[in-house]
């Protein structure tokens, strides 16, 4: 059993590097259009009451590298607690601006994004946050998405800089076009 993760280690290792590397065809022009559709869950920073939903992006490439957009997500919860216990709903829409590196099938980004949280249980707010992922070219103009933001809410400028340590995080994992 060891020799076999032993040998699957080294040939992931050694496949690995290429899959970064590759060179392709693949991806984005300046000029071009993405959409995505997601699979999203969200928990604050504990990892207590989360929820799942769905999110969807439209953004506009003004290089080959850098996309802004517009997000809008979808969630729903089941919470049990002391003053509540029933279904809810939140939504969030939000502007995002991300930049992507490489030029393989394989583009990791980095980016930030500023909007509105609302819904029944959640005290409509806005937020801002920070965010890291990865998108997998499959074919020329579709991709496999993994993303993680953390956001941080607030009502006004002095409560961003006090809810820094407030916030939460949110995944998401779906599929995405270029056109």
């Amino acid at each position: 059993m060891t020799k076999k993760l032993i040998v699957a280690a080294i040939v992931a290792a050694g496949i690995s590097p290429a899959l970064f590397v590759q060179a392709s065809e693949r991806g984005p022009l300046s000029g071009e259009r993405e959409f995505s559709l997601a699979g999203t869950g969200a928990g604050d920073k504990d990892f207590d009451n989360s929820s799942i939903g769905v999110s969807g992006d439209l953004g506009w490439y003004t290089s080959d590298r850098l996309v802004w957009g517009v997000r809008q997500s979808a969630n729903y919860a089941d919470i049990k607690d002391e003053n509540v216990s029933n279904d809810s709903w939140s939504g969030s829409t939000r502007g995002y601006v991300d930049y992507h590196f490489g030029n393989g099938n394989a583009r990791p980004f980095v980016g930030a994004s500023l909007g509105a949280v609302y819904g029944d249980i959640v005290k409509d707010s806005g937020f801002a946050g920070a965010e890291f992922g990865l998108k997998y070219y499959v074919l020329e103009k579709t991709y496999i998405l993994g993303r993680a933001e953390y956001q941080f809410f607030f009502n006004s400028g002095d409560d961003a800089e006090d809810n820094w340590d407030d916030g939460s995080f949110v995944y998401t994992v779906g599929v995405g076009f270029n056109f």
